[in-house]
């Protein structure tokens, strides 16, 4: 009687991802699984065990799969390292309960029950009427989502007194979006007159449990956390740190690198500064100057249209010279992001089968003039050559890897360090000559360098050293931060307001940035070592796209061997 074989780790992985969709069907819609449409996760203290278990179960089998021969063949190999760093550290934030106190300005519970009606397939009338039961599910998810913090609050462990406020402001945008109905009513207004009735009473719903986790937020929650601390300590922000960026930082090296990178970027940023408004006090007058003076695009929907050229300038200028772009990777939409949530712009992978490309979203909080230096290298990073060609790419390879690693598999630092090196590659390859755009670039490079200091600095209660102009030798508050990172950026004060916001809410993301960013610049420049005057930038690229992710403990090694 033959026996089946147990599974090789690419297999393992590729269970996980349908195990998870089953569990987490807003992650299968963004994979673009049309099963998931009408439905919402579990977002209770049940749902959160029953996800962990999941984890434990997949490592177990991933254990017997790496004994297996040809586990150790490098595909294999990639896969299974990726696969047990990012459920172990998964299952470290778990089992340290974060997930009873993710509260936040965005990557909530909340803001992604919310932000899946964006990405949920809306062509047909088939694809309303499981909009509509989904929207008949929100008010589970979210009443889910406050038991977790309920028992969070039960156990004290609290979410930061700061980002809590601002999301109760989300909330009550979320609840009346200033037309005398919420976010949810104006999303279901969109769908056909057959269906009306049942969308208006399901988005009604979906509103009315905004408006009771907003006043419960309110009323409950926020008094109870009052006098918390809003930064998390060294143990905490490790442990985050882990999560975002796949290796155990040296954190105290990382402060110090943020502050190196930071001398060095303003330096440079003084001589376009000088460009631009001759004499000019600081960098930030010659781009407050622009903010009057520089080019600017008029209008919301012209400024999408604008994104949307350059990418695909991009696109043809790349295509064929430093990467091989294949047909379905070509084509990325750009989106103007809906209201109420954080105001940096962002990106979302195309579906698995393309039938959704990957877009790019521009919050406008508001505006609709939009000066031009502040927008192309960050289109350089969110679409063409950054977030979009490696994400899409993944999903173009995902045979050739695994389902997971072209998928869910993601380690930020990893992806946030891709689209950086994109700006800076675009600086080298002289897409960014323009003054304005050249500092616009450097000032987003500096926004990045200040994360690193402020994010560690403040949660860390790390000192200020002494050759910083900024307050030497004191240490770092949240108040000081944002002082200054208004000081050293050319955001207005709403976005420097809800980007510290966003520090609190999710420590330990800002700084993958700058560091994945330096892993990727390391393993470039050890590769050309290693090959010499032999070394082909468009076909190191390719390869290093078409690995799928990695920690940044392993992302150096395996592009300097590319």
């Amino acid at each position: 009687m033959s026996q089946t074989k147990s599974p090789l780790p690419r297999e393992v992985a590729d269970t996980y991802v349908d195990e998870l969709i089953a569990l987490d069907p807003i992650t299968g819609t963004y994979l673009g699984v049309k099963e998931s449409s009408s439905k919402l996760p579990d977002l209770s203290p049940t749902g959160q065990a029953a996800l962990a278990q999941l984890q434990r179960a997949t490592l177990a089998r991933l254990d017997e799969a790496e004994r297996r021969p040809g586990a150790d063949s490098d595909i294999e190999r990639r896969c299974g390292r990726l696969l047990r760093e990012r459920l172990t550290a998964e299952l470290a934030v778990h089992e340290a309960d974060e997930g009873l106190r993710t509260v936040g300005n965005l990557a909530t519970p909340a803001h992604s029950v919310r932000e899946v009606f964006t990405v949920t397939p809306n062509e047909t009338d088939e694809d309303w009427a499981a909009i509509a039961e989904r929207l008949r599910a929100v008010p589970a998810a979210y009443a889910g989502y406050r038991e977790a913090l309920a028992l969070g609050l039960e156990r004290k462990l609290y979410a930061a007194p700061r980002p809590t406020a601002t999301f109760v402001e989300q909330l009550t945008e979320w609840a009346d979006t200033g037309e005398g109905r919420g976010w949810f009513e104006d999303f279901a207004s969109a769908g056909p007159e057959s269906l009306r009735a049942e969308l208006d009473e399901a988005a009604r719903a979906a509103t009315a449990s905004v408006v009771e986790l907003r006043d419960w937020m309110r009323d409950v929650y926020a008094p109870a956390i009052e006098g918390a601390p809003n930064t998390v300590g060294r143990e905490r922000y490790a442990r985050c740190a882990r999560y975002f960026n796949g290796t155990d930082l040296d954190l105290d090296e990382a402060y110090a690198y943020g502050w190196s990178e930071y001398h060095r970027l303003l330096g440079e940023m003084k001589k376009e500064a000088e460009k631009i408004l001759p004499g000019a006090a600081t960098p930030w007058v010659a781009l407050a100057h622009l903010d009057e003076h520089g080019r600017h695009i008029d209008g919301v929907d012209e400024v999408r249209d604008w994104l949307q050229s350059l990418m695909d300038e991009a696109i043809e200028k790349l295509d064929g010279t430093h990467f091989e772009l294949a047909e379905p990777v070509r084509k990325v939409e750009s989106c103007i992001a809906p209201p109420g949530g954080a105001a940096a712009p962002y990106y979302t992978p195309p579906s698995e089968d393309f039938s959704r490309p990957g877009r790019t979203w521009l919050p406008t909080m508001g505006q609709t003039r939009f000066p031009a230096y502040d927008l192309v290298s960050t289109w350089y990073h969110e679409g063409v050559p950054g977030h979009h060609l490696q994400l899409a790419q993944w999903t173009y390879v995902a045979q050739s890897l695994s389902r997971y690693q072209a998928t869910i598999g993601h380690v930020s630092a990893n992806c946030e360090g891709w689209a950086l090196y994109a700006e800076r590659l675009m600086d080298e390859l002289g897409f960014l000559t323009d003054a304005e755009h050249r500092i616009g670039y450097l000032d987003a490079q500096m926004m990045r360098a200040a994360r690193v200091i402020v994010d560690i600095g403040m949660h860390l209660e790390l000192e200020i050293p002494a050759d910083s102009p900024f307050h030497p030798g004191e240490r770092w508050t949240p108040e000081l931060a944002q002082e200054f990172f208004g000081a050293h950026s050319s955001r207005p004060a709403d976005f420097v307001e809800s980007e510290l916001t966003r520090y609190l809410t999710i420590p330990g993301q800002a700084i993958g940035y700058k560091l994945g960013e330096r892993a990727w610049l390391l393993g470039r420049d050890r590769a050309r070592e290693r090959h010499g005057a032999a070394f082909d930038l468009k076909a190191w690229h390719m390869a290093a796209l078409s690995q799928g992710s990695l920690g940044l403990d392993d992302l150096v090694d395996e592009l300097a061997a590319l």
